[in-house]
């Protein structure tokens, strides 16, 4: 089990179909493994073993692609950085991963300056176009300089990448993914979202995040086809889709209700978009609805996962998006496990808990993580009796689907009532006038904590917060309903993930508030 073998096989059996497609760029299966062994040869010659590392810090392309499978290729594994990440968060994880070599591309190469790490790195490489920076060497003259070698000869156990997460609440994690684990999880994604080698899928969703790579695993085991985007932009998404018959893409939440709330969108054409994988947060039931109108014959999974389990551990299958008929009522659930993945609710005391009771999400499987890099306490914490805790609170119906009701860390405990907060958000996404929504927490000297809502207002709405208040209880107990609200006109802050950052907006409404 390696990843290399996927690109071999994509060589031998389509090795004349186009592989990528990156703006101009068309690059065969034969071309592509060719490239990849020349840089994975020019890796080697930097000092690239096996378990060394290889950084990435650039936005999607088909560089990346080869950056990917070149650096496991020649027996070492990948660390591909956040492109949200400030300069000091950069420099922490490549002071703690401590890569052979950072691979950098024309939107971060002011970042060098400011990255101390990088005395302890041994080569940068420019993947950008033109001549390379000082103390870069050109991606592409360095490729050319070597000849191509074998793939390097690692195991299901050895190393394939590191994967840091999170950093909102302390230091980032570096997951630590084997080859074991990526095949593994790109088999379960393979088959959940039945892809073929006639699939075309769009890299929309940033490289750098395990749910976008577990389609670049999967779809290059199959020979299917990948086109990119350096980051999503809604016109740029339908013109690419429409341009390169694109059946296949991943999108977050957000991006999802960017694309269904543009104007350029109901007018584009996006009929040959069968398949959307939806993940990284909640679904706002609005998204929902809104996707399936504007593309009536979309097929939307909705997914749970992790970077810890590589990272899909559940997936909805597209004849539950429906409001209507004998399969509705799965519409907000991220679906059932996986096929390697075996998934339990659990109570504090760890006892699995029935039906329908809300407890902590935990899973085990062949996918799950190696554990944290250089964080043996954190690695414990988190995998326990074999299972991997993920810290999401939720609950599991009598046919196995998962509906995930809030980060445990992010409950709200008001009066000694617990109140999910993707709960009221959902609630708070149907009504007018409410472009985007957050809950979160504050401190209340009555009953412990209050439930307070954030609001991005649609452009032109004027909202009245006591008819919001008003429409909530028709939904939802008393005690859930926001006793405070705050109107801003930015976005919300978002992870590189997609993700709410509550932590960073509970701050700023605390320091707005006396």
């Amino acid at each position: 089990m390696r990843i290399s073998q996927g690109l071999k096989r994509a060589a031998q059996v389509e090795a004349r179909k186009t592989a990528l497609i990156d703006g101009s760029v068309r690059q065969s299966w034969s071309e592509t493994q060719d490239r990849v062994a020349r840089l994975a040869s020019a890796f080697q010659g930097m000092g690239v073993g096996n378990d060394d590392r290889v950084a990435v810090l650039a936005m999607n392309g088909f560089r990346y692609y080869e950056v990917i499978y070149a650096s496991m290729w020649a027996g070492g594994a990948v660390v591909p950085l956040n492109i949200r990440l400030a300069p000091p968060e950069i420099d922490y994880i490549l002071g703690d991963s401590r890569p052979q070599v950072l691979c950098i591309d024309h939107n971060f190469v002011d970042f060098l300056p400011k990255l101390t790490a990088l005395g302890q790195i041994g080569e940068v490489i420019f993947m950008g176009e033109g001549e390379a920076p000082a103390g870069t060497r050109s991606y592409e003259a360095v490729m050319a300089a070597h000849a191509p070698v074998d793939a390097a000869d690692r195991s299901g156990a050895d190393m394939a990448g590191i994967y840091y997460t999170g950093g909102t609440t302390g230091p980032a994690k570096g997951v630590i993914l084997s080859h074991g684990n990526l095949v593994t999880n790109a088999f379960d994604v393979a088959q959940a979202l039945h892809y073929t080698r006639d699939c075309s899928y769009l890299h929309a969703a940033p490289a750098f995040h395990t749910s976008d790579a577990c389609s670049t695993y999967g779809l290059t085991m199959l020979a299917g086809q990948h086109v990119f985007m350096p980051r999503f932009e809604v016109d740029a998404f339908c013109r690419i889709v429409a341009a390169e018959a694109v059946t296949n893409t991943t999108m977050v939440p957000t991006m999802l209700g960017m694309l269904v709330d543009h104007p350029a969108a109901k007018a584009a054409d996006l009929s040959a978009l069968k398949r959307i994988l939806v993940g990284g947060s909640s679904m706002p039931e609005r998204t929902i609805r809104k996707a399936l109108e504007l593309m009536p014959g979309i097929r939307m999974h909705q997914a749970w996962g992790m970077t810890e389990l590589s990272p899909i551990a559940s997936v909805t299958q597209a004849k539950y998006a429906t409001l209507d008929g004998p399969f509705a009522g799965k519409l907000l659930s991220c679906g059932q496990a996986v096929s390697s993945i075996e998934l339990r609710i659990v109570a504090e005391n760890g006892s699995e808990q029935p039906r329908g009771e809300v407890g902590e999400l935990t899973a085990r499987g062949p996918t799950v993580m190696q554990g944290y890099w250089n964080k043996p306490e954190e690695t414990a914490a988190a995998l326990r009796n074999g299972w991997l805790h993920s810290g999401d609170a939720a609950y599991m119906d009598e046919d196995g689907f998962v509906f995930i009701v809030d980060r445990i860390k992010d409950m709200i405990v008001t009066g000694g009532e617990n109140v999910y907060c993707a709960e009221v958000e959902n609630v708070l996404s149907l009504l007018d006038g409410i472009a985007a929504c957050a809950v979160i927490g504050l401190p209340d000297p009555t009953y412990g904590e209050q439930v307070h809502a954030v609001l991005v207002p649609k452009p032109g709405a004027e909202l009245d917060l006591n008819a919001i208040r008003a429409a909530c209880r028709e939904k939802i107990a008393g005690y859930k309903v926001p006793r405070g609200f705050t109107l801003r006109t930015e976005p919300l802050p978002l992870s590189g993930a997609g993700k709410v950052l509550k932590s960073d907006l509970k701050k700023e409404v605390m320091a707005g508030l006396d």
